[in-house]
């Protein structure tokens, strides 16, 4: 079970930051996810039995405010003064470790201070199975103190809470109780208690039970041994707690409840990659946008395409060579702000859908900088395409046919001219008429004239304005380079949604195994009622 969670975290913690590179986790869901708690008592502590094999000890922690006794109590389960007490107080600085020499503590995480951890060793056998701990007051005012109760706190299966009379109602360390109280077993002690009265005792038990304690257990003991003390009670139980069952009890419970909330952190992030309503709405929303925005850059470009439809009809020669003069290009600094506004409302509107902007962001402001780009080089091409063959199909067709006539006309004309010459040179021979004359030479020479005149005007009359064909060509090419644009954004879109669905269909496989893990581990055996006591009452299922 411990190896199906460890895995199960190392796969979440892996898919949250893989997601949150990607942008569709925001820095702190990607760190909580980092920061997930994955470390038992097993992985610390180990020793051997009598027999050689191996054994997991109970871990007992002492916690609680600054001179209720906590230090007392642990040298006197030791029997000796193995932890600093009495004029050291009322500030513990440091983890005291009191365990059998057979036990060893392996794999200590590199972020805990080794300079605060003191260690004391016995070879009493009957203590073999517990290793006891004294924890740091964690109410002072050291915020060192506080960071490391909690990074112990994983490795620990018992928590002993200790009280005064006077500090029983202790905020701070009451709220490490509420949120880490379902992960351990409690005890709970009522030191000094030669001060105490039954009211404070009954107001305490009270208080456990609001917490989530059922029927908690509650030792009374003083600093020095008497008729009340119960010092007895607390050494006897805690053996008891010592064996392996109970040990493996307290595991069991606290890998349920941490993939529990393991499961209940991945369900809960899923929604934060956007709903899926909502994504299929991100392409309706861009092209209203887009065409909205087109509307208004169309109709800010009708100048701009004037000015440079005359550069390009006065330059046409060049423009259509190989050493082309470059085109001025409309997409000016007036357009691009036009582009960004646009771009910005559509990342604000996909914000308030709840959708994830960050994925969004960096295809998007790559496109801004290669958008003047797409706009010059649509409208050169479409540009050069109108001055290469300038006015509309009919045109052309009227043109080819004058450019046809000039050649057709004036030859049809010189061949009847040279017909009627050769006919009258025969007829005059065999007659006594005289030659044409000279009126039919003037007569044809005009007529041979005019049928090539006459379609040389009309052809440098109807030749199209270059300037009219290159607006042609400088709209067609924005209405070109609009469409790239809009197709851009669209792919982006589409990209990304799929991207969307791989990163949902990994949660998903994660959350599923999760659910079979956990639901698994809920078949396992309740536990006993006397450890129930010691359990704060949550629901993990």
């Amino acid at each position: 079970m411990a190896y199906d969670y460890s895995n199960l975290v190392k796969n979440s913690q892996k898919w949250a930051e893989q997601a949150h590179a990607q942008g569709w986790l925001k820095a702190d869901i990607a760190n909580d996810f980092a920061t997930i708690e994955n470390t038992q008592p097993e992985q610390l502590f180990g020793g051997k039995s009598l027999d050689g094999k191996d054994i997991r000890p109970l871990i007992v922690a002492f916690m609680g405010g600054t001179g209720v006794g906590k230090s007392t109590l642990l040298n006197r389960l030791a029997g000796s003064e193995i932890a600093r007490a009495g004029v050291e107080r009322p500030t513990s600085k440091e983890v005291t470790l009191y365990h059998h020499v057979s036990i060893s503590i392996q794999n200590l995480p590199d972020s805990f201070p080794l300079e605060k951890i003191k260690i004391a060793q016995h070879n009493d056998d009957a203590k073999k199975a517990i290793v006891w701990i004294d924890m740091p007051d964690f109410d002072s005012t050291e915020r060192s103190n506080q960071a490391l109760v909690l990074q112990w706190l994983p490795h620990i299966d018992v928590l002993i809470y200790v009280v005064s009379p006077e500090r029983y109602k202790d905020e701070k360390a009451w709220r490490v109780l509420l949120a880490e109280g379902a992960k351990h077993a409690w005890l709970f002690v009522l030191n000094q208690w030669d001060r105490g009265q039954l009211g404070q005792f009954v107001d305490f038990n009270q208080q456990l039970h609001k917490a989530g304690f059922v029927d908690p257990v509650i030792f009374k003991t003083a600093c020095v041994e008497g008729e009340h003390d119960e010092f007895a009670l607390l050494k006897q139980s805690i053996n008891t707690l010592a064996s392996g069952h109970v040990v493996e009890q307290l595991e069991r419970r606290g890998l349920q409840l941490r993939q529990h909330d393991l499961l209940n952190k991945l369900q809960a992030v899923e929604s934060s990659l956007g709903n899926a309503n909502a994504f299929e709405e991100i392409a309706s929303i861009w092209r209203t946008k887009w065409q909205q925005s087109v509307k208004l850059l169309q109709q800010g470009f009708e100048w701009p395409i004037q000015y440079v439809a005359e550069h390009c009809a006065q330059h046409v020669a060049d423009l259509l060579t190989t050493n082309a003069s470059k085109q001025p290009n409309l997409w000016d600094e007036w357009a691009q702000a036009r582009f960004n506004d646009v771009m910005d409302e559509f990342i604000i509107t996909l914000d308030e859908l709840d959708i994830p902007v960050t994925p969004f962001k960096q295809p998007i402001y790559s496109l801004r900088e290669k958008v003047s780009k797409i706009v010059q080089a649509q409208t050169e091409i479409a540009t050069r395409l109108a001055l290469a063959n300038p006015g509309n199909s009919l045109q052309r067709f009227f043109l080819k046919g004058l450019r046809v006539s000039e050649i057709v006309l004036p030859l049809l004309a010189m061949s009847w001219v040279s017909y009627k010459v050769f006919l009258g040179y025969y007829t005059t021979n065999l007659t006594d008429n005289h030659y044409l004359g000279v009126d039919f030479a003037v007569h044809s020479s005009l007529m041979i004239a005019l049928t090539w005149l006459i379609p040389f005007f009309l052809l440098k009359k109807a030749q199209p304005s270059l300037k009219k064909s290159a607006v042609k060509g400088l709209n067609k090419g924005l209405v070109a380079a609009f469409l790239l644009i809009e197709q851009e954004v669209l792919l982006i879109i589409e990209n990304l949604s799929q991207q969307r669905e791989i990163e949902l269909f990994k949660l998903s496989q994660i959350i599923s195994e999760c659910k079979s893990v956990d639901t698994s581990s809920h078949k396992e055996e309740s536990v006993d009622s006397t450890l129930q006591r010691m359990l704060i009452n949550v629901p993990i299922s």
